[in-house]
């Protein structure tokens, strides 16, 4: 997770992640936090005690000189826990708090929405989860309820938190995870795409999506974006007066609102022949009876979705920003049978009048490379020391089975940097990774995860 903060020009925080092997069977979480000084372009390593164990998942935010911290997973190749903990790191103290705020909180959680709010509460939403049902079968929730973190007596040495549930209004989204979220204009914050997994105990099935939700968070209620179509199909409103449409003559062209949804599908052929089909479901306005006519509702739906472009396909995990205005949507997933397709578009709308995206920058399917699993159990144990585990959560059993891993491993040297490191080990980590991803894997991709093994040792090897 990132946060961006003013300080000294702009400075861009980071705490925690994973990274996982290439057959997305073994990860390592962790709990290192990193600052970017945007005005000089340097890294920075802060190093201090009393922060969250290891995890991805999680979600973190900017408020009143601090980062706050909530929820997140760590995962092993045995077990995995949800966490629903809070902390805090000041800005300016460069020390860790770990908060007890007051009232029942959210259960434990990933990827829920976090929001700040201009007094300085926190607002949650949604998330997911997974339990054992028993062994070798989980069973995944997804989460749909909102909480506000308040803090009380803010900015004094006895600040105070406290959780309470909110139960909003409106049109809410409909369940999903790996959606995106933003601070919007207006006091609202969005909520773009996601995806709604089908569970069954053999397979696993996505529906994603690329709809936008407002959350207004002085009237406490969630509505829909209503896209507008192109400008010969919006239908013109008057407000009490001629239509400057009319004066100057033009014909209106009238349509008819859509009187259910709208499915949109694309299908796009990649290099190897798999067909991708994109799917894309406007709701139409029969579902949208419960919605109070409110001014700004009003201007959501002052064009019907006719003629919205497919742009940008349905996703999950993006990045969202929104700047003077704009949200920009970059990148994300989607998935096509037993694969994962990346993406590297940009789109971006005008929130104020959100009368179409703007594509930036396409992706092109057929720059796709995909990664082969490994075949053989035996190679993926060669890296287990490697990409490690968190040593909070693993079993004794595992973190002997790590340790032997890493003493195949070449050592790190006192005081060796490490790029000196990666230069004196690159050959192992080489032969190591071209093991794993098999004699058909690409120099370029096996030299890429090969380095990733490497600077994961060199930064925690025990």
């Amino acid at each position: 997770q990132a946060a961006v903060v003013p300080t000294a020009g702009g400075q861009l925080w980071i705490f925690g992640g994973e990274f996982a092997s290439p057959n997305g069977e073994q990860f390592y979480h962790y709990k290192d936090l990193w600052v970017l000084h945007l005005a000089t372009k340097t890294w920075e390593q802060i190093k201090a005690p009393g922060g969250p164990s290891g995890r991805s998942g999680h979600r973190m935010v900017a408020c009143k000189r601090q980062l706050i911290i909530f929820g997140g997973f760590h995962e092993s190749a045995r077990d995995f826990i949800y966490y629903n903990d809070v902390y805090t790191f000041n800005l300016d103290s460069f020390t860790w708090s770990k908060l007890a705020p007051a009232g029942m909180g959210p259960a434990p959680r990933s990827g829920c929405q976090m929001s700040p709010t201009p007094e300085g509460n926190i607002i949650i939403y949604g998330g997911y989860s997974k339990q054992r049902i028993k062994k070798d079968v989980d069973k995944g929730t997804l989460h749909t309820d909102m909480f506000l973190l308040k803090a009380e007596g803010a900015g004094k040495e006895d600040e105070r938190w406290a959780w309470s549930r909110l139960s909003p209004s409106g049109v809410k989204p409909t369940p999903r995870s790996g959606f995106s979220v933003a601070a919007a204009p207006n006091n609202r914050c969005l909520l773009f795409g996601g995806v709604h997994d089908e569970e069954e105990e053999e397979s696993l099935e996505g529906d994603f999506f690329n709809d936008i939700y407002f959350y207004d968070i002085g009237k406490n209620r969630w509505f829909p974006a209503r896209l507008k179509g192109p400008k010969s199909e919006k239908r013109k409103r008057r407000r009490g007066r001629q239509a400057e449409a009319e004066a100057a003559g033009e014909e209106e062209l009238q349509l008819p609102p859509p009187q259910g949804p709208l499915e949109i599908v694309k299908e796009v052929v990649t290099e190897d022949g798999t067909v991708m089909t994109i799917k894309q479901v406007i709701p139409g306005a029969a579902e949208d009876q419960d919605r109070s006519g409110s001014e700004e509702e009003e201007e959501e739906e002052e064009g019907g979705a006719l003629g919205q472009a497919v742009e940008p396909c349905p996703r999950c995990s993006a990045m969202v920003a929104v700047k003077h205005g704009l949200l920009y949507v970059y990148g994300g997933m989607f998935e096509v049978g037993d694969r994962q397709v990346t993406l590297s578009d940009l789109h971006s709308i005008d929130l104020h009048r959100l009368d179409g995206w703007k594509v930036l920058l396409e992706t092109d399917p057929k720059t796709q490379e995909w990664l082969e699993e490994s075949e053989s159990d035996e190679e993926e144990d060669d890296v287990e020391g490697a990409e490690g585990g968190e040593e909070e959560e693993e079993s004794s059993e595992e973190e002997s089975e790590d340790e032997e891993g890493e003493q195949q491993h070449p050592a790190v040297q006192p005081g060796e940097a490490q790029p000196q490191y990666l230069a004196r080990t690159e050959q192992h980590w080489l032969r190591l990774a071209r093991s794993h991803m098999g004699p058909e894997a690409k120099d370029k991709k096996v030299l890429k995860v090969a380095h990733a093994m490497a600077k994961t040792f060199y930064e925690d090897p025990i």
